[in-house]
């Protein structure tokens, strides 16, 4: 069962396209700093449409979120992200609700 203070995060991130492999590229060479250096990170999976990438993102809790948004992975993501979206990420911040099956019912 999740614990009570994890959170869940899904970024939508629509790159311009002409921009889409370095913005690609941006987001995998963070997903690595993210893995290796953020304590608080039980999930961190890119995924890829035609229109553009989705983050899914799972923490630890609010706290690890906030130093994630906060550090080098992510402050060194921004200039290249500043250049090559098309708008600005949707960042969305949910709390798991239990339902189903453990493995089935929640990321």
């Amino acid at each position: 069962m999740p614990q009570a203070d994890e959170v869940v995060v899904v970024a939508t991130i629509i790159p311009k396209p002409e921009r889409r492999d370095d913005v690609r590229a941006a987001l995998i060479h963070a997903i690595g700093r993210t893995h290796a250096e953020d304590e608080g990170c039980l999930l961190y999976a890119l995924h890829e449409s035609e229109g553009g990438f989705c983050m899914i993102e799972r923490w630890a809790s609010a706290d690890a979120l906030k130093v994630h948004g906060t550090g080098p992975a992510i402050t060194e993501l921004g200039p290249t992200l500043s250049d090559g979206l098309a708008r600005a990420p949707d960042l969305q911040v949910y709390k798991a609700v239990p339902a189903g099956t453990e493995g089935q019912g929640r990321l």
